[in-house]
């Protein structure tokens, strides 16, 4: 993945990584299949260990999103939170302040119920902060995706000095 053109905006602390994932709630899923592309918003769960990422999104057994990943699992990511619209003076000025990771990696259909259950529960205390338990018969109306997310950079763009 190509650096971040402004380096001074980049996040590198996994505590202040952890609180963007934390707070967004929401996953835009950039699929690609030949000219075709396809962005999704999704919930999603995660998983960060040992600076390796993981994403468990969930959604109907069958559709367009599984469809495409099943024809090429190369996926991209996006999350944002803290959005805040600025003014300025002149038209260059104005903005939005925000915090976003962005990344790629691999989506993969999960069929194995054990993880379909451990994703499910991620995805919740994700969501809710909340514990949830999950058996077979409720994992098997649904269809989880794992993302493993091979590389990803997070970025904070504040509100200009001048505004605060």
């Amino acid at each position: 993945m190509q650096g971040m053109t402004k380096r001074e905006l980049q996040i590198t602390d996994e505590n202040q990584i952890r609180a963007i994932l934390d707070t967004a709630k929401v996953l835009h899923l950039g699929l690609c299949v030949g000219n075709e592309p396809y962005v999704v918003p999704m919930n999603y769960g995660y998983t960060m260990e040992e600076g390796r990422l993981t994403f468990y999104l969930h959604g109907a057994l069958r559709g367009k999103k599984l469809d495409m990943i099943r024809a090429n699992n190369r996926v991209f990511v996006e999350l944002d939170c803290n959005r805040v619209p600025f003014e300025g003076d002149k038209p260059c000025q104005y903005g939005l302040g925000y915090s976003s990771v962005m990344g790629r990696g691999t989506a993969t259909v999960v069929d194995d119920v054990e993880e379909k259950m451990k994703a499910l529960t991620v995805l919740m205390k994700t969501q809710t902060g909340k514990d949830f338990t999950f058996n077979e018969q409720l994992v098997s109306i649904v269809s989880v995706i794992r993302i493993d997310v091979a590389e990803f950079t997070a970025k904070h763009r504040p509100i200009p000095e001048r505004l605060r």
